[in-house]
């Protein structure tokens, strides 16, 4: 029988990418190990939540520019408390206990990188979620 540890490890999506060295402060090293493998593996709930978010907003996001539509996802993702939490949570919630007690000790500056990392994904797929609301109105 595996360990929760080595299932989720299992899971987790490699990243080419994302470069782990000696020197990289413990912050940065978290990051790329640990929180950019479970944003890749979240990335299809990540988009459905946001789209109920977009939902439950009344749909205003397809009404917007493209500008104002990347300001949208920020504002959803560094100033909306309630998604915020909901969407740390999803992120968190795949850490192992050992990833876990890491986080904390630097839980203000890794929220902040999660985040952003959230919000460039989302961003990335603005299109995805454009299309997806134009090929419900067909």
């Amino acid at each position: 029988m595996t360990s929760r540890t080595e299932d989720l490890l299992a899971l987790r999506p490699t990243i080419a990418s994302a470069k782990i060295y000696d020197n990289m402060g413990a912050e940065e090293l978290f990051q790329n190990k640990t929180i950019r493998p479970v944003v890749k593996f979240q990335h299809n709930l990540l988009i459905a939540v946001f789209k109920n978010y977009i939902t439950k907003h009344k749909n205003v996001f397809y009404e917007l520019s493209l500008e104002k539509q990347l300001s949208y996802i920020d504002n959803a993702t560094h100033k909306d408390t309630k998604f915020r939490n909901s969407i740390k949570g999803m992120i968190i919630g795949q850490f192992s206990v050992e990833e876990y007690q890491l986080y904390i000790q630097h839980s203000s500056a890794l929220n902040k990188r999660m985040m952003n990392i959230v919000k460039e994904r989302l961003i990335d797929s603005i299109q995805v979620l454009a299309t997806n609301e134009i090929l419900k109105a067909v």
